[in-house]
């Protein structure tokens, strides 16, 4: 497998490259958003440190690029942020703008 800089949010545009990517990995923390969304736009430099602080690799995905993401992820708002662990959901938030410091807490805890 070819090695991925963790370092910065990944962009994915499918369900099956987020479940190749989840499945890859023991964690990722997986942001879903849309274009336009404000709250969405925010959170990108959080996700940032989030990266580049933690060895939890970040994903970005917007479900209106491959709708299956809408119904397989149960996702009725955005952002949803959702920590996977060995492929599996484990937790999630979907509380509009969430602080570095609460995430990594999230991510870590």
């Amino acid at each position: 497998m070819q090695e991925t800089d963790t370092s910065a949010p990944i962009h994915v545009e499918t369900a099956a490259d987020l479940d190749s990517f989840a499945n890859d990995h023991d964690r990722v923390l997986v942001e879903f958003y849309t274009e336009g969304c404000g709250v969405c736009a925010s959170m990108e430099p959080i996700l940032g440190i989030v990266a580049s602080e933690t060895d939890v690799p970040v994903v970005l995905v917007n479900p209106r690029d491959d709708p299956v993401l809408i119904e397989a992820y149960d996702i009725q708002s955005v952002p949803t942020l959702v920590l996977f662990e060995r492929g599996a959901e484990v937790k999630r938030l979907a509380e509009g703008f969430v602080g570095a410091e609460r995430l990594i807490e999230f991510v870590e805890g």
